[in-house]
């Protein structure tokens, strides 16, 4: 039976020398109001430009699913997901938005982001 886990798993780049971004929608994150002990509902966006380790997406799910049960306040959660994936990928660069559903009539955005020092990102292409 899976269970949830707060262990994230990585594999490392598989194009390294090349600045590119990964995009993921987490539509189905769920954690405990730490003042009522109801249910906070979000949609977690994150992207983030590899540098030697990417996050392998079974275990991200499986350390999602880890806030379940916990009480946490939306900047102090948004912001121990972005360290932990932090600490588990050293990204060149990762943004993670946090959308969580309405409570007391306010809907909250929080957004954090990690940049490696140097790293400089690359200019914008636009097509005609």
């Amino acid at each position: 039976m899976t269970e949830p886990s707060r262990s994230l798993e990585t594999f490392e780049n598989p194009a390294p020398a090349r600045d590119y971004t990964i995009r993921m929608t987490i539509p189905e994150f769920s954690c405990l109001c730490p003042k009522t002990g109801q249910p906070d509902f979000a949609t977690l966006k994150l992207e983030y430009v590899p540098d030697a380790r990417c996050v392998e997406l079974k275990a991200l799910k499986l350390y999602i699913w880890s806030y379940r049960d916990r009480g946490a306040f939306h900047e102090a959660v948004t912001n121990e997901i972005l360290q932990d994936l932090v600490t588990a990928t050293a990204p060149r660069f990762l943004r993670l938005t946090a959308e969580f559903n309405v409570r007391g009539g306010i809907y909250t955005t929080v957004v954090a982001e990690h940049r490696k020092s140097g790293w400089v990102a690359p200019p914008i292409t636009t097509l005609p």
